[in-house]
């Protein structure tokens, strides 16, 4: 399926400089304490080959903090870019290959499908092995892919190749969060987070417009091979900026292990969930019905696993941390939100307002450029205000701008579509800079990959989520969406449609309301 991948929330950067090594390691190397120094290196081990001195003395380098940035900024922008750009592509990739679009859609699907199914997995990897060491293993299998799909020969091997790009993808995004809390100190954790948000927003505004001049100017294997450049040079920041990060030294030999038998069962379980939110194009048949039942199976098997295994890949305790279960389930919903609204969207404008195509188009990019001009912002309210109020006030905007989509198109048109969209997206920002910053603060060093990975994991069942249950939802209001549909039946499943997500965004802000910790 033709998936669209609204933007997140962004971010701020920070003029003034900051450390960039963990506290307790860089302080025991400026002092000279060799003891303190010694110890702390002694959990880490080797790190790519090199010896502990190597390490030590790559530790006690500081790096600029704005190339560090720009790193993490490069490794959240080309995931998601090529989350949507290749999408522009389809019709292109239909005529090289002669191929339809059922086969077509699949070089979308695999790369969707391997983040979805890694991500976590990835995190937790990060945590074992260190966070910059993988992320820079997985930038090289992003470019890496990125010129196998550029120089495909057949359509198997460029789905094969966008399978393993996506690979790379989910290390990146997975590791890009979690890396941010030992390169920033906790009062700008917000703002690093809101920048974080808005290198995605631009990523998946820009990739669209990017891929269709690429292709109108070039070829279609453009739009792949233009990473290969850009991933060199993240890689080279990333290697250089970056602050050496080590596992933490763990007594229990077992709890160190990677938990193979619980990475494939969420990777089965959460395939096969995306696997029926997007076949037959929101139209469940039985297959679809199998797929979720298959997912249902696969997560009580998954979750029974974790249960027993001495290293789970992932410590159910960790939800007994408050809020922590809430804000993930907010952030399937909120993404849930925006992807429906993008679903919807080009629908009402068509064909229930009578708007040309690039008419819709220029209307609906008013929500991407809000959300990335709404990033900066965001970032520094949360460090200044704290993150509860600034997720309440987003949900609350976001609350508001569902009813405003609901009521005002019918009273001043484009306008009054505009309006609210703007204010839905730029208050889904707020929400994502302070969601993103509450999870992560107060995570074990040893847990932030596994984290972070939960994070964007449920961001991505959102999306899923959301483009296959409220297009099913437009769908019945508006008694189908094919040419001919009365712009009165359109109006009916947009204002079905928004109310029933404005409705369950209420029941999330008086959840948090009661629910959320007091303290930011």
């Amino acid at each position: 399926m033709n998936q669209i991948i609204p933007p997140r929330g962004g971010i701020v950067s920070g003029p003034a400089p900051y450390p960039t090594l963990p506290p307790e390691g860089g302080r025991a190397l400026e002092r000279g304490d060799r003891s303190k120094g010694s110890s702390h290196l002694q959990g880490g081990g080797r790190e790519g080959g090199r010896s502990e001195s190597d390490v030590a003395k790559r530790a006690s380098r500081p790096t600029p903090p704005r190339l560090a940035l720009v790193a993490l900024s490069l490794s959240m922008l080309m995931p998601s870019l090529d989350a949507s750009i290749a999408n522009i592509g389809l019709p292109a990739l239909s005529s090289a290959f002669a191929a339809p679009f059922q086969t077509v859609q699949w070089v979308v699907l695999a790369y969707l499908l391997a983040i979805t199914c890694l991500i976590v997995s990835a995190g937790r990897l990060g945590d074992l092995i260190g966070r910059r060491q993988l992320l820079l293993i997985g930038i090289a299998l992003f470019t890496l892919a990125s010129l196998a799909c550029g120089l495909a020969p057949t359509l198997p091997f460029l789905i094969v190749a966008r399978a393993v790009q996506g690979v790379g993808a989910a290390i990146m995004m997975a590791l890009t969060i979690a890396l941010v809390s030992g390169t920033v100190p906790k009062e700008r954790v917000g703002s690093a987070m809101g920048l974080l948000g808005t290198m995605s927003a631009i990523g998946t505004a820009l990739g669209p417009t990017l891929g269709g001049l690429l292709i109108a100017a070039f070829d279609w294997r453009l739009i792949f091979l233009v990473n290969v450049p850009v991933g060199l040079i993240n890689w080279g920041l990333a290697y250089a900026a970056l602050p050496a990060d080590r596992p933490q030294p763990i007594a229990d030999k077992k709890a160190a292990r990677f938990d193979p038998i619980g990475t494939v069962l969420m990777a089965l379980t959460l395939a096969a969930y995306a696997l029926a939110m997007t076949w037959g194009e929101g139209h469940f048949g039985a297959l679809n019905i199998g797929l979720l039942a298959a997912a249902l199976v696969g997560g009580v098997a998954f979750i029974a696993t974790e249960r027993r295994v001495a290293a789970p890949m992932l410590r159910l305790g960790v939800f007994q941390r408050p809020g922590l279960s809430l804000s993930l389930t907010l952030s399937v919903a909120v993404a849930a939100t925006v992807m429906g609204v993008f679903v919807v969207g080009p629908f009402y404008l068509g064909h229930g307002l009578g708007l040309s195509a690039g008419a819709v188009g220029l209307a609906l990019s008013a929500g991407p450029m809000v959300s990335a001009l709404s990033g900066v912002p965001a970032g520094r309210l949360v460090d200044r205000f704290g993150t509860r109020r600034i997720m309440l006030m987003g949900l609350a905007g976001m609350v508001l701008g569902l009813i405003g989509l609901c009521v005002l198109p019918m009273l001043f048109g484009v306008a009054g579509y505009v309006g609210p969209l703007m204010l839905l997206t730029s208050h889904y920002a707020l929400f994502q800079a302070a969601n993103n910053t509450g999870i992560m603060q107060g995570i074990g060093a040893d847990e932030r990959g596994v984290v972070s990975g939960m994070l964007s994991l449920s961001r991505n069942l959102g999306l899923v989520t959301g483009a296959a249950l409220l297009g099913a939802v437009f769908a019945y209001g508006a008694g189908g969406v094919g040419e001919g549909v009365d712009p009165a039946a359109i109006a009916h499943g947009m204002r079905l449609t928004y109310g029933l997500i404005g409705g369950v965004l209420s029941v999330g802000l008086v959840a948090a309301l009661r629910r959320m910790p007091g303290k930011a």
